[in-house]
């Protein structure tokens, strides 16, 4: 089968296409036929050795995958070859003609979800589901800010969060990027790099701000949230797309009584992995009727995989990249 691969900490320029062994499914695993592979940040995290996990030598990056089982490890049930899933890769290898997951992290697809919507879900509406309901406990009437409103996850946080009753400002980095986040529901949208965010937030919400801030950006945009939160507002620290992690002033959380929550999803779904499937049922059902519409900008054929990953880190694309392998 052909894999693109990561032989040394690298950009994506450095990754090479290659023939290989095809793997073998073990215990609690299957093996699946890819269709198509989502594009996430933390894959470049990965081949450049910055990610919390470290894979072996070669590896292909590739968290997520939409295709069908083609083989079953020892002790799996609930699955068989034919079936069309979504998975997560938790080590990588989705950038390639066949992966393997653990049974624990596969999903049968409802009829009316394709495989390009499957590969670019799992990450970013699980993380943005989790994240709204079980860390920010965003509740219907509740004002919800979310930065890089345009991105993979912030769009899934304005779609989830007008599903959920908030109302729902984003922000954008430019103005181009203002009107997917309408369509998607967002009843604000303004453009950080114009507006101060501070002031901006406190003029949408007549001065309380916001109650629920889902912040995927970090750096410049975490020091505005602390500004513009509203008392007892909640902090979702979801990742650091800007490059700097930023540090909170204790003063500013004293004095709004706020919390600054930390969102882990990937070791969330190992120590709860019910919940996840439950919550997965959910968000997969939603999708099949329509209610959710998983947003794909770009796609990219297998061995254009590097394109899609510069693509990506640029942010030059709204929702999700996605690799086409078959």
């Amino acid at each position: 089968m052909k894999a693109m691969l990561c032989h040394e900490w690298c950009g994506p320029d450095d990754l090479k296409l290659e023939d290989v062994a095809s793997p073998e499914p073990g215990a609690g695993e299957v093996q699946i036929d890819v269709h198509c592979a989502g594009v996430n940040f933390p894959d470049l995290l990965m081949i450049a050795g910055k990610y919390q996990f470290k894979p072996a030598f070669p590896f292909s990056p590739g968290m997520e995958v939409g295709g069908v089982i083609s083989a079953v490890g020892e002790g799996v049930s609930g699955f068989k070859p034919g079936d069309r899933v979504m998975a997560m890769t938790s080590m990588g290898g989705g950038y390639a003609e066949q992966a393997i997951a653990t049974a624990a992290k596969t999903f049968l697809l409802p009829d009316g979800v394709t495989f390009e919507q499957a590969a670019g879900f799992p990450v970013t509406y699980g993380t943005t589901y989790h994240a709204l309901k079980d860390r920010g406990e965003l509740k219907p009437g509740e004002v919800l800010l979310v930065h890089g409103a345009s991105g993979g996850v912030g769009l899934n946080a304005v779609e989830l969060g007008k599903r959920m009753g908030a109302t729902v400002i984003g922000t954008v980095g430019s103005d181009a990027k203002m009107d997917i986040v309408k369509e998607y529901g967002a009843d604000h949208v303004f453009n950080y790099s114009e507006h101060s965010i501070r002031d901006k937030v406190k003029e949408l919400t007549g001065g309380q701000g916001a109650d629920v801030i889902y912040d995927p950006v970090g750096g410049d945009a975490f020091d505005e949230s602390l500004r513009c939160i509203n008392w007892g507002g909640r902090l979702l620290v979801i990742g650091f797309a800007s490059g700097r992690i930023p540090e909170a002033k204790a003063n500013l959380v004293l004095l709004k009584q706020c919390q600054i929550v930390g969102v882990f999803w990937g070791a969330w779904t190992e120590r709860n992995p019910e919940e996840c499937r439950s919550q997965f049922g959910t968000l997969l059902d939603w999708c099949a009727e329509g209610k959710l519409r998983p947003h794909v900008s770009m796609t990219f054929p297998l061995e254009q995989a590097p394109d899609a990953m510069k693509a990506l880190a640029a942010r030059k694309a709204t929702g999700k990249v996605i690799v086409n392998v078959r």
